[in-house]
């Protein structure tokens, strides 16, 4: 049964087939789209959100507290307010958004990913460190620290 379904799946040489890594591909950027356009006609601040539950059960920020009105912001093209709700996520965005264009490009292209092995071993894990700062420096109650909650302006 499962050799039926790897013929239909995979090529000879192990390779996803080209029709499948497209059509995956269109999933993708459809369930994207719908994030996009349910998030640019529902705002966070008003209605359906997701609470934070870090925010909730220690009234502490996390890295992500601000992500979502930040995002909402973003798609209205209020650039300044989003970096005032997230300005780690707004610094991070365009890196995240080049990093995944281009591994799902090479895997649609080629059926394999291979831009993250050129990435060295470090890198991921400053991202970390970077995170888990800036999640302990956002909740400091001293300025210039205040300016990292998230806040409306």
């Amino acid at each position: 049964m499962l050799r039926k379904y790897r013929t239909i799946i995979y090529e000879q040489t192990g390779v996803v087939k080209k029709e499948i890594r497209i059509a995956v591909m269109l999933f993708i950027l459809l369930i994207l789209l719908a994030g996009a356009l349910f998030l640019y006609y529902h705002n966070p601040k008003e209605g359906l959100s997701l609470a934070c539950p870090i925010n909730f059960l220690t009234g502490y920020y996390c890295p992500g507290c601000g992500a979502g009105r930040a995002c909402y912001m973003l798609l209205h093209g209020q650039i300044y307010q989003a970096f005032r709700y997230n300005p780690l996520l707004i610094i991070m965005l365009p890196w995240l958004i080049v990093y995944y264009a281009a591994c799902g490009i090479q895997w649609l292209c080629y059926g394999k990913e291979r831009v993250s092995i050129h990435i060295p071993e470090q890198i991921p894990i400053v991202i970390l460190v970077i995170f888990l700062i800036y999640g302990i420096v956002r909740n400091i109650e001293v300025y210039p620290f205040v300016l990292l909650a998230p806040t409306a302006v």
